[in-house]
């Protein structure tokens, strides 16, 4: 009963960081003020909640990492994939060395093992942090690609390298070899599970609806137990869970271009997983402000013994770690950014850049977030001597500052650099649009004429039928001739469209408006009310997304 009672509270402090932060005259990170309702929690209520770091490592990471490799562009991930995967391992591996060794010579008390596991739970990034950050100065969208590039494959890289540094903690051994070959069965057997278990899940679900129906509820489910089935069974072959949900989550957006599923599923199922991760991601961060006076208070008994007993050491600490985070993550994005520019003018391009500006950008927009947060609280608690896992309060306490730190200076340094700064533009896709409207529109004309001659056989009102298609086509055919043109006949046909559409949605607008009156003076069932207004949804969702 206590358990479900905690994870109410937290939900309910969830449900009013948002509002908060909204209500906030200056922009504050969502996470931040999550954190701070996590302390308040704490400072009115004893729930002591203890953390199980398996169960807790189990219950968020499969389905945020799923849902990240899910909804990542694919293309931009493709086109920059050297400079993504330039920062997401090579910068991994560079910050897990570095940071690692000067972790442990500033905490000596911290066993270089265990100075590793933080500096790899700390390499990660969290890309939808920075763009709350940056709402009043957009990042642009070269930019943002790099970083939810970087995120999604660095989660995965961190987190293995974690693993390492913890084994070796847990079995005061290290092989390189060794590593080097359980790297390769971690990584390619985690990638062959995820993939595997999505696509015969994905092929087993359409069988069955194509034989019984599709239940949208059922549909719904199966693709929420997705990435937990995915992470257990690579577990159980002692591959990598966390690349096993990565790979999951990219091969579910390939088989979701079968286009099997019913549209109310997808719009539902949408729903139900942003939800899902909005309240995942809010809880992780309630959490830690709800143990951050334990995890201080712990930490604090460990800076003792480095020799300074004034608690502002953890502080120092953070900064400190923080600083070499930044100094690390410069100094590779600008001999990274340098010799791409050097290939690029091998071949002849020609690149206008801020590299100053843009450097600093990509430095101070390595914030730290969720799965940071969810890595170090998965920290064991113990050896298998059944001792205390060595500093794990200290690493806690330093992880959950640099989360909060790299917040703080990112809301402050990256709309100031991401100002006027010039990136490499994005391809235009306006032609390819334009190209895939006009075939989908020539494609629904063809199948009302056939819906129209195969629906009036035999009928004496055949007519109707007729005016009926007519009118449809008519509609096909202004969308068919709008996008075939080009200058200033274009430019008039899109003016048109964005004419056409602030008036359907004022229309739609009007129309709800006026279903709520009947509804407010009893004139309609609610059941009516319901299914008009969630048309009358459908269709705004619809026009809001074009």
């Amino acid at each position: 009963m206590d358990t479900v009672v905690s994870i109410l509270i937290f939900l309910v402090a969830v449900v009013l960081s948002s509002s908060l932060a909204r209500l906030s005259p200056i922009p504050i990170p969502l996470p931040l003020v999550q954190i701070a309702l996590g302390v308040l929690i704490t400072a009115v209520t004893d729930l002591g909640v203890t953390l199980q770091p398996d169960v807790f490592f189990l219950l968020f990471l499969p389905p945020l990492l799923f849902l990240d490799g899910w909804r990542i562009p694919k293309e931009g991930l493709f086109r920059d994939k050297d400079t993504i995967l330039e920062l997401a391992l090579g910068l991994v591996v560079f910050t897990v060395i570095g940071v690692g060794f000067f972790i442990h010579w500033m905490i000596p008390a911290m066993p270089l093992a265990v100075a590793f596991a933080l500096a790899a739970i700390v390499s990660p990034t969290d890309p939808i942090a920075v763009s709350a950050i940056a709402s009043k100065v957009p990042i642009p969208n070269r930019m943002m690609h790099l970083l939810e590039g970087e995120s999604l494959l660095n989660d995965a890289s961190g987190l293995v390298c974690m693993r390492f540094a913890v084994a070796a903690a847990l079995t005061h051994r290290f092989s390189l070899p060794e590593a080097f070959g359980t790297f390769l069965w971690l990584s390619i057997g985690g990638i062959f599970i995820g993939v595997a278990v999505t696509w015969l899940v994905t092929q087993a679900k359409y069988w069955m609806a194509r034989f019984v129906g599709e239940e949208t509820g059922a549909q719904i489910l199966v693709s929420l137990l997705i990435p937990f089935g995915a992470y257990l069974v690579a577990e159980h072959f002692h591959c990598s869970g966390i690349l096993s949900a990565v790979a999951a989550g990219i091969t579910m957006s390939y088989v979701e271009q079968s286009g099997q599923v019913l549209a109310v599923t997808r719009v539902r199922r949408n729903a139900v997983w942003e939800t899902m991760q909005f309240a995942l991601n809010g809880i992780i961060f309630v959490l830690l402000g709800e143990q951050l006076p334990q995890i201080v208070d712990g930490a604090t008994k460990v800076v003792r013994e480095t020799g300074h007993h004034d608690p502002v050491w953890i502080l120092i600490y953070v900064l400190a770690i923080n600083a070499a985070l930044a100094a690390l993550r410069f100094v590779w994005s600008w001999v990274s950014l340098r010799y791409n520019l050097f290939v690029a003018k091998r071949k002849g391009l020609t690149v206008k850049l801020s590299i100053g500006r843009l450097v600093a950008a990509m430095s101070v927009a390595g914030v730290r977030g969720t799965i940071t947060l969810a890595g170090v609280l998965s920290l064991p608690l113990s050896m298998p001597d059944w001792s205390p896992f060595p500093a794990r309060d200290l690493a806690i306490c330093l992880a959950a500052g640099v989360i909060i730190v790299s917040l703080i200076v990112a809301s402050i340094f990256l709309p100031i650099f991401l100002k006027n700064v010039e990136v490499p533009p994005e391809p235009s896709h306006q032609e390819e649009e334009d190209h895939a409207r006009i075939v989908a529109a020539e494609a629904a004309i063809k199948a009302i004429e056939r819906g129209q001659h195969d629906l009036s056989q035999g009928r004496s009102d055949v007519d109707l039928y007729a005016s009926v298609g007519t009118r449809l086509m008519e509609l096909y055919r202004q969308r068919i001739d709008g996008r075939s043109k080009t200058g200033a006949e274009a430019d008039l046909v899109k003016k048109a469209e964005d004419v056409e559409r602030q008036l359907r949605l004022a229309a739609l607008r009007a129309e709800r408006d006026e279903i709520f009156r009947l509804a407010r003076a009893r004139r309609l069932s609610d059941e009516t009310v319901r299914k008009l207004v969630r048309e009358i949804d459908l269709q705004e969702t619809r026009i809001l997304a074009v």
